[in-house]
């Protein structure tokens, strides 16, 4: 009985923490590409070509599974579907990543995740004026919603605009930046990088927003993924071929970190991450999705700081702490919002069960004596 009895908590537990599982995997995988990617990029991989390339192999890799696993919950094609598919390609995989990646030349990879921190607010905004967040400023949680969004967006410009001195660590003494010398820039481009970031966080929180919204007349994630990767190829071969005209010899493919970051961001953070959040934006809504971001900024720090050899200033960690303060009011608020939700769900369930015992406890048995001596019962 015991053994039955925990292995239904265990159960319940894996299923109410499947949607933490899963973003904290999305943000494991994209601190490994943040990483790969910055020695890519430091190696002279141009950036439109990359995003071309990691698109090229997500299609690849999603294309069959949505072709055979989506094939009888696939809806049919609309124009306006289509068109919203365009948009999406548009967004996330040509503007966000162009100008994420050219953000992150410009500093450093720790640098851009950090930036990448004001996401969850800007999805927040985003999901309000759609109506996709309900608000209501006089309980406590939108509160919390409110005040962690515009802590978040202030951790943002301390980051940015305050460097303080620099913090030394062991694993970093003696040893050169790779971003100053392979690019002779540093982190006084920060400004530059920041906006870049957080222009392309804008588009980022866009495409959640739009993710959400199609996936309710479209409901076949792995499709809606292929089609995003195979039209975000085609718009970012077009950029491409605009950006780096004459450049014939940036196309060419070599064996080594520029291969692997291609297809381990294709495969992870293109194909696996638009249909696991896809998946779980239909649960949690489009703020859940990106609410756990700090995370991927400690992982890259951890690693940056190792591999890359970044440098690391009092002013971006006072700012990145004050992020992830304002970031997990709002992931609070969420998490009221979520109880209250499941409560309502709940709650004709409980009056029926109410009302049903409250019944059960009225009925009472009365013996009644007659003259000739029988006792006789009856219900009331």
């Amino acid at each position: 009985m015991n053994k039955h009895v925990e292995g239904k908590r265990l159960s319940e537990f894996f299923r109410k923490g499947k949607p933490f599982f899963a973003v904290v995997f999305l943000q494991f995988g994209f601190a490994g590409m943040d990483v790969i990617s910055k020695v890519a990029l430091n190696e002279g991989m141009s950036n439109y070509v990359f995003v071309v390339y990691r698109h090229a192999v997500a299609t690849i890799a999603m294309a069959p599974f949505a072709m055979v696993l989506d094939k009888k919950v696939r809806p049919k094609m609309t124009k306006s579907i289509f068109v919203k598919l365009m948009l999406l390609a548009l967004l996330e995989p040509v503007i966000d990543q162009n100008l994420y990646f050219l953000g992150m030349k410009a500093t450093t990879a720790t640098f851009a995740v950090s930036m990448t921190n004001v996401l969850p607010a800007i999805t927040f905004i985003m999901a309000y004026i759609l109506r996709l967040e309900a608000v209501n400023l006089k309980n406590i949680r939108s509160q919390a919603k409110v005040v962690g969004t515009i802590t978040t967006v202030a951790g943002a410009m301390l980051m940015t605009l305050v460097k303080g001195p620099l913090l030394e660590l062991f694993w970093t003494r003696g040893r050169n930046n790779i971003n100053v010398i392979h690019n002779g820039v540093d982190l006084h481009h920060s400004l530059k990088g920041a906006i870049m970031i957080t222009v392309g966080c804008f588009s980022w929180s866009g495409f959640m927003v739009l993710q959400a919204i199609t996936l309710k007349s479209y409901p076949a994630e792995l499709s809606l993924t292929a089609w995003i990767c195979f039209l975000g190829t085609i718009e970012g071969a077009i950029v491409a071929l605009v950006m780096e005209r004459g450049k014939a010899a940036v196309w060419a493919v070599k064996w080594d970190t520029t291969l692997l970051a291609t297809l381990y961001s294709g495969v992870m953070c293109s194909g696996l991450a638009y249909y696991i959040q896809g998946i779980i934006m239909k649960d949690r809504g489009p703020v859940f999705v990106t609410a756990f971001s700090p995370l991927s900024m400690i992982i890259v720090a951890i690693m940056g700081s190792i591999i890359l050899a970044e440098q690391t200033y009092l002013g971006r960690v006072l700012g990145a702490i004050v992020i992830v303060a304002g970031l997990y009011m709002v992931v609070w608020g969420k998490s009221k919002d979520n109880e209250l939700s499941i409560g309502e769900q709940m709650s004709p369930e409980k009056q029926i069960s109410e009302k049903e015992s409250e019944e059960n406890c009225c009925h009472k048995v009365i013996a009644i004596k007659s003259s000739d001596g029988d006792n006789q019962t009856a219900d009331v």
